[in-house]
């Protein structure tokens, strides 16, 4: 990570004004606390305190005019891939619906409903779960382009009761769950807090917070054996709490999460030993979560390991683990390109080259992985049929 905060671009007056008022929440959040929070809660207020946090407050974050771009804004091929998946599963049910947890800009749900409706499965109902107002605004515009379809949609505020029967969707949503930070120096472990001294947050050091997370340090410790003497690293205890709620809520169907990460032995490595946290201001990604607080966007690499153990003990089958470009291509993503006309350069170039996007290995086709959690459905699914790696897991 090359980029230090002299390379950020500075935060106009209304965009600092905003971060102090942030800070200052938080900071008396320390106070009280007696002088340090977990990393998890300074991440769960820097991203959803209510008005404040990144995702609560009215910031653009997604697109060329945000701080990031995800999957479905570089190319419609990436939901009409996931349509196709969901495709397999809608077909099963006489009634399933869809559930996107934390759609974004909505181009997601926009593409999917517009790409099912092509396939003829169209869900009952297209559920979206968010809790940011702005968001919900922003993705009410976008899902006006398919005015005949957004009558489907309905936003929830909470997940829908036990016996839900379709396809629930997370695009980038795990990375973003508030996460704890650990060292391990030697045979001694800690947790890192946040305080705050001389205006500034600071990193401090102290015993492990909580015994799920001294658990899931044990288990990177008895399962990565050539950690170096000091490592710092992540683990994220809300992404496997979510699992468990999606869980008691399926009655059948898929659960399909499509994040960056790894399987354990491989997030928690050597080449890592600073761990994985990325923040992401206007198009510029770097590893310090503590500035810019409220303006940018907090994220780490998904232990995907720590999510299929979650599904298992919560009673969801682990269907498949793959990456994306692996799923783009088993659902069919070139031959949605080789339906262009190759003599259209106008069409077929960019399809081509947003095809390249989410597929090559240098680009999104090898970070991000795609995990399936089902429950009552057994046939094998369509988007792990080029390669499966569930035993990486």
């Amino acid at each position: 990570m090359n980029i230090t905060r002299m390379d950020l671009p500075v935060p106009g007056p209304l965009e600092a004004a905003h971060s102090a008022r942030l800070q200052e929440v938080i900071r008396r959040e320390i106070e009280r606390a007696g002088g340090r929070i977990t990393f998890a809660h300074y991440m769960e207020l820097a991203l959803y305190a209510p008005g404040l946090g990144y995702y609560s407050a009215g910031l653009q974050k997604f697109g060329a005019g945000g701080d990031f771009v995800t999957a479905p804004e570089i190319s419609p091929l990436f939901a009409r891939c996931i349509a196709r998946q969901c495709q397999q599963v809608l077909e099963q049910m006489e009634q399933g619906d869809i559930l996107e947890a934390g759609a974004g800009s909505g181009v997601l749900a926009c593409d999917v409903l517009s790409e099912c409706e092509r396939l003829g499965c169209l869900p009952r109902h297209y559920f979206i779960l968010e809790l940011s107002a702005e968001l919900r605004a922003r993705q009410q515009d976008t899902l006006r382009r398919v005015p005949h379809l957004a009558e489907r949609v309905r936003w929830l505020d909470t997940l829908p009761q036990h016996g839900f029967h379709g396809v629930v969707l997370a695009n980038e949503v795990l990375d973003a769950m508030p996460l704890h930070r650990f060292r391990i120096d030697g045979d001694a472990v800690y947790e890192c807090y946040v305080g705050y001294e001389d205006g500034h947050f600071v990193w401090r050091h102290g015993p492990v917070s909580d015994a799920a997370l001294a658990a899931r340090i044990d288990a990177v410790r008895s399962r990565v054996s050539d950690l170096p003497q000091v490592f710092e690293s992540e683990a994220s205890l809300a992404a496997s709490a979510w699992i468990r709620s999606i869980a008691d809520v399926i009655g059948r169907g898929l659960v399909l999460l499509v994040d960056y990460g790894h399987a354990r032995s491989e997030l928690y490595h050597a080449q890592r030993a600073d761990g994985t946290l990325l923040c992401h201001y206007q198009h510029r990604a770097h590893a310090d979560p503590l500035i810019l607080t409220g303006l940018q966007d907090i994220t780490a690499q998904v232990d995907f390991t720590a999510v299929a153990e979650a599904a298992h003990a919560a009673g969801l089958a682990v269907a498949g683990y793959t990456t994306q470009a692996h799923f783009l291509l088993a659902c069919g993503l070139m031959e949605m390109v080789g339906d262009a006309d190759a003599n259209d350069a106008a069409t077929y170039l960019p399809l081509m080259q947003q095809a390249k996007k989410l597929t090559q290995p240098d680009e999104m086709g090898e970070i991000f992985k795609v995990i399936a959690l089902t429950r009552g459905i057994d046939a094998p699914l369509l988007g792990f049929a080029l390669r499966d790696n569930r035993g990486r897991l």
